[in-house]
């Protein structure tokens, strides 16, 4: 039987703030596409079919997710098995999977799948007050296994996330300070190894970051179009449909990797705080749900679906305006990409299935 309070204790703040971060990337995409409108229309309805999900999701009692935990976890290891074997290939890289009439790119679907995984382990052990290294070793190869098989696509950007998402999730648990100075050393000792095993386009992405205007027609001319972008925004913006980086074409990637600096430079910075305000209020909100939740695998689930909202937007942002290497990380919710968009409102939804069961006890 449907319980009413379920009605009664609707979400509705998230909902407006997913609405109103919705509609600014529709009409930025606009932006960025026009005259064309094929990529538009898509993103729009990827955005019906994410609302629709979300509020499915919401019907759904999140519980049920602490006893599916593994075998989400092993189907999403699975499609990404799937994509090195079977996947399209597209600019370089294998991360997609083919369905038709639809590209599905599991490695979004497997952020989602590290927090439930991470959250019914720490759900269900939680005899220890502080957490040391060797407590640690199940969740460390809960995230190894899919970071190896996103980094291996090669996707480094998507497995560094999933990394900071499981970290974050790892620290809201308190572990012991030694392990943790342990564990930036033993990091620290293998960054020599890691830098060996990347590919060269990668390197010089790195090197790019250090010293862009060392090649501005090559792999620094990214960075420094973007840099462009958002510094001729100014206090107001050039208004829009007038930027001239993007109406001219030198920003590339400007409907998906770059789509902040589109934004910035057609509104400038006041536009651009608007805009991270309203992921501001959903970070923050979502924060709220964590700490109002009643249970431990509710609060997990929240702090870690919040967690891969914030760390995109500060890496994406920071990418676009130098402060970090160009690794390929979309802004969430803003960018184009369905995927992007469907595992996104697919977390939304399980926030808001916890936000509407604060009331039940479990």
């Amino acid at each position: 039987m449907f319980d009413r309070r379920l009605l009664q204790n609707f979400d509705w703040i998230l909902l407006l703030l997913l609405i109103f971060i919705g509609t600014t990337s529709v009409i930025n995409l606009y932006s960025a596409t026009y005259p064309g409108t094929q990529i538009l229309i898509k993103q729009i309805y990827w955005y019906l079919i994410g609302f629709a999900v979300l509020l499915m999701m919401t019907t759904f009692d999140y519980h049920v997710l602490e006893r599916l935990a593994w075998p989400i976890y092993l189907f999403s290891l699975t499609l990404l098995v799937l994509v090195l074997m079977i996947g399209k290939v597209s600019s370089g890289s294998q991360r997609w999977l083919s369905l038709g009439f639809i590209n599905f790119q599991p490695s979004e679907l497997a952020k989602i799948s590290i927090v439930i995984i991470l959250s019914q382990f720490f759900s269900t052990h939680g005899e220890y007050a502080d957490y040391r290294l060797r407590d640690l070793w199940q969740p460390f190869l809960l995230l190894l296994l899919p970071c190896i098989l996103i980094a291996d696509q090669p996707d480094l950007g998507s497995a560094l996330i999933l990394a900071i998402i499981a970290f974050s999730i790892i620290l809201i648990m308190k572990i012991r300070w030694a392990s943790l100075i342990i564990l930036i050393v033993t990091i620290s000792s293998v960054v020599p190894f890691v830098w060996l095993s990347l590919k060269e386009y990668q390197k010089k992405r790195i090197f790019t970051f250090l010293n862009p205007e060392s090649d501005p027609l090559g792999a620094g001319y990214h960075i420094i179009q973007s840099k462009i972008a958002v510094g001729s925004g100014l206090l107001g913006g050039k208004g829009f449909l007038k930027g001239t980086q993007t109406r001219l074409h030198f920003l590339p990637e400007q409907h998906t990797d770059f789509a902040f600096s589109v934004w910035a430079e057609e509104w400038g910075f006041f536009g651009s705080i608007f805009l991270l305000i309203l992921y501001l209020f959903l970070i923050l909100w979502g924060i709220n749900i964590a700490k109002n939740s009643k249970d431990k695998f509710g609060s997990l689930l929240a702090i870690g679906i919040t967690a891969i909202v914030f760390w995109q937007v500060v890496i994406n942002v920071c990418m676009t305006i130098g402060l970090m290497p160009v690794v390929g990380i979309p802004l969430v919710l803003f960018s184009y990409g369905g995927s992007s968009i469907l595992s996104t409102m697919l977390g939304m939804g399980l926030l808001m299935s916890i936000s509407m069961r604060r009331f039940m006890f479990q």
